[in-house]
């Protein structure tokens, strides 16, 4: 099956990919800390170069109120002063999303990490708008998915790179790629099931093999991964 075989190609350039996703599906990312995965989640919501951007500044994050001991947990990160938030980000949407997340979340359970897996177990992709996550402002398809994969849903995330890949890995198969997020979420999760991939390492596969290719630097970014 060609669809199996260049997917295989690029699945190939990217080996630490089933170990990192596997961490993600145990709600192990950054150690298990929910607030620096709402935080991730909140930052990429704006798009941005996730290794050259998000992570460095995820890290900042971490330096300066994680490790501080001034954030301990999504409710402190609920309440926190967003003006002392925005001296390590700016963009006060991004603190408005990742506040109302990590309070809605808190309400969940009192340990982060058993909240975070109960709210992804019980989230739905259909109507993901009506979700109490899904109607925060500034939550969108991405933002909502790429904290089900973290809390544990073997999915996918719609955003520009994993279509941009996508694209080149249909194109090469002559295969039309669909248009909606929805549509196409489901049809990853497809191709993931036929190739006897998880949905979450085709998604993943895309920004390892999207960054590497553009920066042309493999030891970064392995560097970078070991760093998540």
């Amino acid at each position: 099956m060609k669809l199996k075989a260049v997917i295989d190609e690029y699945m190939a350039k990217v080996p630490q990919v089933k170990r990192y996703c596997k961490e993600c599906l145990n709600v192990n990312r950054y150690n298990g800390n929910v607030v620096l995965m709402v935080v991730d989640a909140s930052f990429v919501s704006l798009g941005i170069n996730y290794f050259k951007v998000v992570i460095p500044k995820v890290l900042e994050f971490k330096n300066k109120f994680i490790d501080t001991g001034k954030i301990k947990s999504l409710k402190d990160l609920s309440q926190h002063n967003i003006d002392d938030l925005r001296r390590i980000w700016k963009n006060k949407r991004s603190w408005n999303v990742a506040k109302e997340i990590a309070l809605y979340l808190s309400k969940i359970d009192k340990d982060d990490r058993r909240a975070l897996m109960k709210w992804a177990k019980k989230s739905e992709l259909e109507n993901w708008k009506e979700d109490p996550i899904g109607r925060i402002k500034g939550v969108g398809i991405n933002t909502y998915q790429y904290l089900r994969m973290m809390g544990g849903v073997d999915t996918v995330m719609p955003d520009k790179i994993v279509r941009k890949v996508f694209k080149e890995i249909f194109d090469e198969c002559k295969l039309k790629i669909p248009k909606d997020d929805l549509e196409f979420i489901k049809e990853i999760e497809r191709v993931a099931k036929i190739t006897g991939y998880k949905p979450i390492e085709l998604c993943w596969m895309t920004w390892f093999v999207y960054n590497f290719d553009s920066i042309k630097s493999y030891e970064l970014i392995s560097n970078k991964i070991d760093l998540l």
